[in-house]
C-alpha cells in the first residue's frame, strides 16, 4: 500500500501499473469534462486545430485511452478506420453505447499493452489527456512513440503543470503554490491528475525517441483563468474565438489548461536504421525498433 503522503494515489485507488483509471467515475468524468462549457471549448479548439496540423488522408487511428470516444467519433465522422484502446470497463462500455452506429473497433486493455493488443505501426495515434493519470508517463511516450510508422503523427495532449500552477494561484491557494504540491492524489473522486506535465518534459522525451514536433497549441488558454464561468451565449462565442484564435500563439499556449502537440516519426527513420543495420550487422540487439516493444 502507497503511503498516503505520496506523490501518488494510494494503491487501492491505483491499477497494477500505480495509474488512475475512471471505474465508478464515468458519469462524474463525463458530466465534469464533457457536459460542460469547459468540454465544449475543449472540442472546439481541437475540431479547429487538428485538420490544420494532422495529415487526414482516412488512414486508419489508434486512440489510446480513448475513454468515452469522443475522439474516435470525430476520426470516424472523418472515414477513417478507428481502434480505440481503453482500459477502464465502465468508460468503454460508455463508449460502447456512444458508438453504436460506427464501426470503431474497442479493446479494453492499458497502454502498457499496446504492442501485444494493437501493434501497429500507426500512420496516426491520437493520446489525449492520458499521460498525466500515469504514474510512468516517459514510459507510456516512449511506447507510443515505438509504435508510430516512419512518416506517421502521434496527436498528443497532457495535462498542463505550469497552468495548473497558474490555476492555484488565481484561487488563492498560495501555500500549494509555493511547496509545488500541485498533482492530484487519485482519491475518491479528486479529478485532479496525478502526473501533470511540462512543455519541457515534452520536448526533452520527443527528442530522446527521434520525433519531431510539428506544431504545439494550448487548449483553454483563457477559460479556466476568467473570475466568473457564468457565460450568456454571446459571450461563450466570442471566449470560443479567442480561444482558436490564440491557442498556438505566444505567449498564451504556454498556459492552456492542456498541452497539445503534433508529432512525427522523420521518414529519414527508415534510411539511419537500414544505414545502421549494414555497419552494425554483427550486432542486431544495438540497432533501433520501429516496432512496439512489450516490457
Amino acid at each position: 500500500m502507497v503511503a498516503n503522503s505520496s506523490s501518488h494515489p494510494p494503491a487501492a485507488y491505483l491499477s497494477e501499473h500505480g495509474d488512475r483509471y475512471f471505474d465508478g467515475l464515468a458519469d462524474k468524468f463525463a458530466a465534469g469534462l464533457y457536459g460542460s462549457v469547459r468540454g465544449d471549448i475543449r472540442l472546439a479548439v481541437l475540431d479547429h486545430w487538428l485538420p490544420r496540423h494532422l495529415e487526414l488522408a482516412r488512414q486508419p487511428v489508434l486512440d489510446v485511452g480513448g475513454g468515452l470516444g469522443q475522439m474516435a467519433r470525430w476520426f470516424a465522422q472523418r472515414n477513417h478506420p478507428v481502434t480505440l484502446l481503453e482500459p477502464s470497463r465502465e468508460m468503454l462500455a460508455h463508449a460502447r453505447q456512444a458508438l453504436a452506429d460506427t464501426q470503431v473497433e474497442l479493446i479494453q486493455a492499458p497502454l502498457q499493452a499496446l504492442s501485444e493488443r494493437a501493434p501497429g505501426p500507426w500512420g496516426l495515434i491520437a493520446c489525449h489527456a492520458v499521460l498525466e493519470w500515469l504514474s510512468d508517463p516517459h514510459d507510456a511516450f516512449m511506447r507510443l512513440a515505438r509504435a508510430l510508422a516512419p512518416g506517421g503523427q502521434l496527436s498528443l495532449m497532457v495535462f498542463n503543470r505550469d497552468a495548473l500552477r497558474l490555476s492555484n494561484v488565481v484561487k488563492g491557494n498560495l501555500d500549494k503554490a509555493l511547496a509545488d504540491r500541485l498533482a492530484g492524489t487519485g482519491q475518491r473522486q479528486r479529478l485532479t491528475p496525478i502526473s501533470p506535465l511540462t512543455n519541457e518534459q515534452i520536448e526533452a522525451w520527443a527528442s530522446e525517441a527521434g520525433l519531431d514536433i510539428q506544431a504545439r497549441a494550448g487548449v483553454r488558454v483563457f477559460h479556466d483563468y476568467l473570475k466568473t464561468r457564468e457565460l450568456a451565449p454571446e459571450a461563450l462565442d466570442k471566449l470560443v474565438e479567442l480561444e482558436r484564435r490564440y491557442c498556438d500563439a505566444e505567449p498564451h499556449w504556454r498556459l492552456g489548461r492542456y498541452l497539445l502537440y503534433t508529432l512525427t516519426r522523420p521518414i529519414a527513420d527508415v534510411d539511419t536504421i537500414s544505414t545502421s543495420s549494414s555497419s552494425h550487422s554483427s550486432s542486431p540487439s544495438s540497432l533501433p525498433s520501429l516496432s512496439p516493444q512489450g516490457a
